[in-house]
């Protein structure tokens, strides 16, 4: 797993596709014909309806502004752009408790527990621009977060049980055609990203102290076919083997918290296991940068899971540090 250096903006493919080369021109055959719609556009603009052809006086501008339209196309066309593909990694990034970016193959962002106002978080609502998708693992404050100000600053949608669309995202002023109310069992498509809600054994209370729906799990499975299982914050159930079965994740997020046993994470690792050789990559979540005295720590979950002899890697992720998940 390897740190994944960003793509400068000014190099992004069109619509996010990447630009393949063609020939030893390295231009595909859209582009000639963008460049000779570009010609036929410009050439329209030279010489207006009656003008004369020998008002050179008049013509001279429209030249200048034609030559330049070809230099800059030109420059367009020699700069090839190194956008995203259906089989590039997914990157993930950590910014503290349980707040997961991930940025999909063909550049989709999904956004998990945006809890921006925890004490170890150094990000705000403006850090996240852009987002297509958030997941929502129940009521709890430190799972919705700021949840719907990202959704109305950016149009994302929100993947979250009927109950807190009534109780919490209607009342925030969310439009309805933003939520996908759904439960476990249910799926969603974003585009081709798949995203199956399951079962989390957890509470769903609400910060206003009504009641959020079912508490909820994410797989997410991404262009390049790898499935991100995040766990919200359940307990070890019989269902993980099932579900390892089923949906075969590559990486799992595994909520850690100071007070949960790391045999718990070991246990939850091997069901998941369970008919599925793909699961390589484990990740805690749910701890502050500083355990309190005799908490569990990520370094503790890393140590249960190598006396396991479990054939996983514990990614312990650096704050706001981007992250290559490779199969």
């Amino acid at each position: 797993m390897q740190r994944r250096d960003r793509t400068p903006p000014s190099l992004a493919g069109e619509g996010g596709a990447r630009r393949e080369p063609v020939g030893g021109w390295g231009l595909k055959v859209s582009r000639f014909r963008r460049l000779a719609a570009t010609f036929r556009h410009v050439g329209r603009a030279v010489r207006s309806p009656g003008e004369s052809l020998g008002g050179y006086a008049m013509v001279k501008p429209r030249i200048r502004q034609l030559l330049r339209v070809v230099v800059l196309v030109s420059l367009g066309l020699a700069w090839p752009a190194a956008g995203f593909a259906a089989g590039d990694p997914i990157k993930l990034e950590w910014f503290s408790w349980s707040i997961f970016r991930l940025t999909s193959p063909t550049g989709k962002i999904v956004l998990i527990n945006p809890f921006v106002t925890n004490p170890d978080s150094k990000v705000k609502v403006a850090d996240f621009p852009k987002a297509d998708v958030i997941v929502v693992a129940d009521g709890h404050r430190d799972e919705v977060g700021s949840t719907d100000e990202i959704a109305l600053a950016t149009g994302a949608k929100i993947v979250t049980s009927f109950e807190m669309f009534n109780v919490w995202f209607e009342p925030r002023k969310v439009p309805v055609e933003q939520v996908l109310r759904s439960g476990p069992g249910d799926w969603n498509k974003i585009g081709d990203i798949t995203i199956r809600n399951v079962g989390s054994i957890h509470g769903s209370g609400t910060a206003d102290k009504l009641y959020g729906g079912a508490a909820m799990g994410f797989m997410i499975k991404f262009e390049n076919g790898q499935t991100v299982y995040f766990a919200g914050s359940t307990a070890p159930t019989l269902d993980m083997t099932m579900w390892g079965r089923m949906y075969k994740p590559d990486v799992a997020i595994l909520q850690m918290s100071a007070g949960k046993d790391p045999q718990d994470l070991v246990e939850e690792i091997r069901m998941l296991r369970t008919g599925n050789p793909n699961l390589k990559t484990i990740i805690p979540h749910h701890h502050r940068l500083q355990v309190p005295p005799g908490g569990t720590t990520p370094a503790d979950v890393a140590a249960a899971v190598k006396a396991a002899k479990l054939p996983v890697t514990v990614l312990i992720p650096d704050l706001g540090k981007s992250y290559n998940l490779g199969k």
